[in-house]
């Protein structure tokens, strides 16, 4: 999508008033300006030529504001807009212009668009939430959208990203784009990318930065190392990386900007996990959203195909269910009987950490994806170096990664604070965020009601920290081997280190018998286990340099 000038964008912000009568004037402008270019185009023959091979026509301007126009009809949550952009699409068409259709079948490939449309219709907190996100934005994102499930925590993870990317704070606003697009890159996360390019050239980034990181300023290239590491083998960061940053001379990072630098890498990497975890689609407006083509058969079959939103959804799947029943109770079986052993005792300090380093063991065997080794394509991989750094299971080539201990450096005790003297009201955001996706519950297990499952979500996130080497020595990590089994641990193992490389039928695999906000809800938890993991490594390295 072009970036649009900032007369048409004053237009568009409109849409997201409050006020009713401020959202007409601002659509009655929109219909204006779209019915003049639709006129300045001229009559339209009766049996138009074919579009080109990328089943756009050539008047893109058009073209970008009919996309946008496409988006609004679907997803915009103030129903009057909605319905003033059908009718407008609807007034283009009957002029002869060809106008666009939606590619997919909503936000999530996994996930059938209309259960995620449903939450807010049901729930009114959720369509607030929406609306709030629309007014800033002027877009509610398929992320969005599906976190929407749990508005509790969306609400949570939309105040701190608008934080990091719009308010006051160390770093210019271009520059918090660039990063994001740096971090996302290194999964090859084209949603993310696509998303931060527009924001990037919307707040005036300087579009040759976009040719590449070399095109950008050293400073920012500098800032490639620590997002390879960071992405990939944060236990490798070292005082050294971050002293490199802070005494670069001309180029060199102040400490306030360094952690805000930190802050948006470790989101837009977690957010990566996230975004390929649950099968983000493209937004409609952006490329591979949409088309100008009109639907053929075959084409509109094998689209609803590969998208899994076919009528048999995994859920549905009665062959399926014979193979997999009785699969919650075994879940819950296990954590009643868990629960009497702990009560009954308790394992030696030697015996826990000995259990901690099986599973780290055994975690670096868990084989992470089903097929060869992901190639980013140019278009990506221009926004970072070394394409070829990327999770490596270390133990096969006889490296191993170290133990961290919590109780030496911890989030609680020395990662926020550090966050919140440096860029204030951070750490208590980031805070707020973990806590959230930590202790997040309906005291439900698919079909079942009053159930704790405090015990599953703690294993969950303490197995992720364990990949990365962190230990809690309070836990006992044997409890993971009885509640995460083998095909779980390969789409963690997967989503939090090598994302891009996540299938449908991973997701479809583990707890097959759980509702889909109750996945998405994992997806969270590995998020933010994520998130925090690296943030810990980060913190402790600026640490060490101060002190």
């Amino acid at each position: 999508m072009e970036v649009q000038d900032q007369e048409s964008l004053g237009r568009w912000d409109g849409l997201g008033s409050r006020d009713a009568s401020s959202r007409t004037e601002a659509m009655e402008n929109i219909c204006q300006d779209v019915m003049r270019k639709v006129e300045a185009i001229g009559p339209m023959p009766a049996l138009a030529p074919s579009p080109p091979a990328s089943g756009s026509p050539p008047n893109s301007d058009l073209n970008d504001i009919l996309a946008h126009l496409l988006m609004l009809s679907k997803r915009c949550p103030f129903e009057d807009v909605k319905e003033q952009c059908i009718r407008l699409l609807q007034a283009v068409q009957d002029l002869g212009v060809r106008i666009p259709r939606p590619l997919g079948n909503g936000p999530s490939r996994f996930i059938p668009e209309k259960e995620i449309l449903q939450v807010s219709k049901v729930d009114a907190r959720t369509q607030s939430i929406f609306e709030d996100a629309f007014a800033a934005l002027g877009r509610l994102d398929n992320i969005s959208l599906v976190m929407g499930f749990h508005p509790q925590y969306l609400e949570s993870f939309l105040r701190t990203q608008h934080y990091l990317l719009q308010m006051d704070g160390p770093l210019s606003l271009h520059y918090r784009h660039y990063i994001g697009i740096m971090a996302a890159a290194r999964h090859q996360c084209s949603y993310l990318v696509n998303l931060h390019v527009n924001d990037f050239l919307q707040v005036g980034g300087d579009p040759k930065w976009l040719n590449g990181l070399d095109e950008a300023p050293q400073k920012l290239q500098q800032l490639g190392e620590l997002n390879k590491i960071l992405a990939h083998r944060p236990w490798l960061l070292t005082k050294e990386h971050i002293e490199r940053l802070l005494k670069a001379e001309e180029h060199s990072w102040s400490l306030a900007e360094l952690i805000h630098a930190v802050v948006l890498l470790t989101h837009y990497h977690s957010l990566a996990s996230f975004t390929f975890g649950c099968g983000i689609t493209p937004e409609i407006h952006c490329d591979g959203g949409h088309t100008f083509r009109p639907p053929s058969l075959s084409q509109y079959c094998m689209c609803d195909i590969a998208n899994g939103n076919s009528h048999a959804n995994h859920h549905d799947d009665l062959l399926g269910n014979q193979d997999m029943c009785g699969e919650v109770e075994v879940l819950m079986e296990r954590m009643k009987q868990l629960q009497e052993c702990r009560d009954d005792e308790e394992a030696s300090q030697e015996e826990m950490a000995t259990r901690f380093e099986r599973e780290k063991t055994e975690s670096m065997l868990v084989v992470t994806a089903e097929d060869e080794e992901c190639v980013p394509s140019r278009d990506i991989s221009r926004h970072f170096e070394d394409p070829s750094y990327g999770y490596k299971d270390f133990s096969r080539r006889g490296e191993h990664v170290p133990t961290f201990r919590v109780q030496d450096y911890s989030w609680e005790d020395h990662g926020f604070s550090l966050v919140n003297r440096l860029y204030p009201d951070v750490g208590q955001m980031l805070d707020e965020k973990f806590q959230m996706a930590y202790n997040l519950t309906y005291n439900t297990m698919a079909t079942h009601k009053d159930v704790d499952t405090s015990m599953l979500r703690r294993a969950i996130w303490n197995y992720i920290h364990c990949m990365f080497g962190i230990r809690y020595d309070d836990y006992d990590y044997g409890e993971i081997n009885q509640l995460l089994d083998r095909s779980f641990k390969i789409y963690i193992k997967t989503m939090v280190c090598s994302p891009e490389k996540t299938t449908k039928r991973m997701y479809e695999s583990f707890w097959r018998q759980f509702q889909h906000s109750e996945k998405v809800h994992v997806n969270l938890l590995l998020m933010e286990a994520r998130m925090q993991a690296e943030l810990l490594y980060a913190l402790r390295a600026i640490t060490r340099y101060m002190t």
